[in-house]
């Protein structure tokens, strides 16, 4: 039974992961998805508390595995944890950092990865990045309709207070507000 992992800070979710998600679903016939929430991501800074993207995790994905990541470092969780067959989801503007990425030979001995494309994306980009990889075989890709979001988006949205409508689900916005997350000031 193939598993998908979906790691990232989610700062909040929104609907482009759930895309991801649900392409991956359709594309790898997955059994099973485990959004893996970054308590503290060692490529990025965080606006919300851990427990609070959790929480929002939660919101976003009903239904699926969600756990909380203690590791910075993706190969440190994979380390740590037997997730068996599984593949690692990442959109392509990701996949071209993958080689920044600590150890990221290591992290195709332990999982596939499984990189999300949208159309129009120049696959020619993502050649390089593969070219450098020990084992360049353990990396298929997916097409899904782009989203036209991003984290940065939603949280300028919601300090201006305007409508999340679109953008994330209706019961993370709620949440958003609820717990009056990414208000200026």
């Amino acid at each position: 039974m193939t598993a998908g992992l979906f790691g990232g800070a989610f700062d909040p979710p929104h609907n482009g992961h759930l895309a991801l998600v649900e392409g991956a679903v359709a594309h790898f016939g997955l059994a099973q998805v485990v959004v893996l929430v970054s308590e503290l991501p060692g490529h990025r800074g965080v606006v919300a508390p851990a427990g609070a993207r959790l929480r929002l995790a939660e919101a976003a994905f009903p239904g699926r595995d969600v756990d909380l990541d203690p590791y910075p470092r993706t190969i440190d969780l994979l380390r740590a944890r037997d997730f068996g067959d599984a593949v690692f989801l990442i959109g392509a503007d990701q996949f071209l950092a993958f080689p920044t990425w600590k150890e990221p030979d290591a992290v195709l001995e332990l999982v596939r990865l499984g990189v999300a494309t949208r159309p129009g994306f120049p696959h020619e980009a993502l050649e390089p990045v593969l070219g450098g990889l020990r084992d360049p075989g353990r990396v298929s890709f997916f097409e899904i309709e782009p989203v036209d979001v991003s984290g940065t988006l939603v949280r300028a949205r919601c300090a201006r207070g305007e409508s999340l409508s679109g953008l994330v689900p209706a019961r993370v916005e709620h949440l958003i507000r609820e717990l009056d997350l990414y208000r200026d000031g």
